[in-house]
């Protein structure tokens, strides 16, 4: 009797200390383990819901992706792989878990998995028996069934004319900035019919025209190399006279180059970051100045933002290590037909003092090459080219950039070449006075004044995918 009371009290105590195990480390443990998931579930939810959201506005540094497909998902934060999860298919009970969880649980058939109120359907087996599998019989029409009865013939109303088909016919916007030489001040008042449009040689009608006056959203690609800091000198000067002519509505990022690209500032309408971005380029790193790499890189991150841009490029034009080549560059801008880049040449007063002679430090026929290739840039988008000598010279350059960015006339037209198939046409604008003679303008002393039309030479036309 007494070892049963012993082994009693023993069992208790063994129990309580089971309880005191359970409450003491499992139960808080369990209790932790769900807040944790808890907290998962909702910081998931949160990132979800906030993974819409979007800066008001452009981004230089953003990177667009295609759309997921409508049966994946996002990763998760702790998924490894990085991708897309793809979500199964909903499959219904399988025969076996039917069976599993209506069947009886001594019987060793397989249960048909209805209730036990529901009778079994006509098997359509030989023998009319029910099996593992039911397959209903056939139910065969007889032959009073009436036919189904014919689709009724549906006419047009009274008065309604036949469907018509809708083609979609392409819009060609060109900008045109209309600038005095002397002044580069932009003329004012001009008429639609003072604008006439040629593509591939062919007139085109205007069907739209206005004068724009708005905000720029420009990008200032410059060259930052250890070349000669008499380069970053002329870079530096040439930014800080730009950022002096932003306005506050007006988007700006910087972008340096030597050996790679790389974003200094992205856009931004603060113009103290801007200004304190531009003081931060003391020393360069790399003596390679890989100009080509750098400006297709620029043209592709400015085609995923809308409206128009520009590109304030101010190198010295030479290119030492570029992967991508100048006819692969010069193809780029033709296929992106909403930049207009304007280029500022640096080194003029180094160019100016050692150019032409035997030995120089800067050779003539490289930096004319240089020049060449800044003026294409700018001529095939409609910019401007700019080459200082003097750092006196840099504000009234931009003074000049800052009118034709500012103001200008938009023309749109139909072509009349529809086709698109991928081809180039070419753009040329002129223009006439009322009488259709070349258009001029004379100062208060009857002088003539010659002026420039600043306008994107070309485009390339759609091509159609079948």
């Amino acid at each position: 009797m007494m070892r049963d009371y012993a082994d009693g009290v023993g069992e208790v105590r063994m129990n309580m200390h089971s309880r005191r195990l359970w409450f003491g480390w499992v139960f808080p443990v369990c209790l932790v383990s769900l807040a944790v998931v808890s907290l998962r579930a909702q910081s998931g939810s949160g990132q979800q819901s906030g993974s819409g959201s979007d800066d008001n506005g452009p981004v230089l540094a953003r990177k667009q992706h295609p759309s997921a497909p409508a049966d994946t998902v996002p990763a998760q934060s702790g998924d490894s792989s990085g991708g897309t999860e793809r979500r199964p298919a909903p499959a219904g009970p399988s025969p076996a878990a039917s069976g599993a969880g209506s069947g009886n649980a001594g019987g060793g058939g397989v249960s048909s998995g209805l209730g036990d109120d529901q009778a079994l359907p006509d098997a359509g087996g030989p023998a009319g028996d029910s099996g593992d599998i039911v397959v209903p019989k056939l139910k065969r029409k007889s032959a009073d069934t009436p036919p189904a009865p014919a689709a009724p013939v549906v006419k047009n109303p009274p008065g309604l004319g036949n469907l018509t088909l809708q083609v979609e016919v392409p819009e060609v916007t060109v900008d045109v900035g209309v600038l005095l030489q002397k002044t580069h001040q932009f003329v004012p008042n001009l008429k639609p019919a003072n604008f006439v449009v040629y593509e591939d040689g062919q007139p085109q009608k205007a069907i739209r025209f206005k004068r724009v006056e708005a905000p720029i959203t420009a990008l200032m690609l410059c060259e930052f190399a250890a070349s000669n800091y008499q380069f970053v000198y002329d870079m530096r000067n040439a930014a800080f006279s730009f950022a002096q002519q932003l306005r506050p509505q007006d988007y700006v990022a910087l972008m340096t180059f030597d050996l790679r690209a790389q974003i200094v500032t992205d856009f931004t309408q603060d113009k103290m970051q801007i200004l304190s971005a531009i003081d931060s380029l003391t020393i360069p790193g790399f003596n390679e100045r890989n100009l080509f790499d750098a400006l297709y890189e620029a043209l592709d991150r400015l085609s995923v933002i809308d409206g128009h841009k520009y590109i304030f490029l101010i190198a010295s034009g030479r290119d030492t290590f570029s992967h991508i080549t100048l006819d692969k560059v010069l193809e780029k801008i033709r296929r992106t037909p909403d930049v207009t880049i304007f280029s500022i040449s640096t080194g003029g007063f180094l160019r100016a003092m050692t150019g032409g002679r035997r030995g120089g430090s800067v050779t003539d026929v490289n930096y004319l090459q240089a020049d060449n290739q800044m003026q294409s840039f700018a001529r095939m988008t409609g910019g401007m080219f700019f080459a200082p000598r003097f750092e006196a010279e840099m504000p009234e350059d931009f003074t000049a950039i800052n009118e034709a960015i500012r103001s200008k006339y938009e023309l749109v037209y139909h072509p009349t070449n529809s086709r698109q198939d991928g081809t180039f046409r070419k753009i040329e604008v002129k223009l006439v006075d009322d009488e259709g003679r070349p258009k001029q303008f004379q100062d208060e002393k009857h002088h003539t004044l010659k002026y420039d039309l600043i306008y994107r030479n070309g485009y390339r036309a759609h091509q159609q995918v079948e």
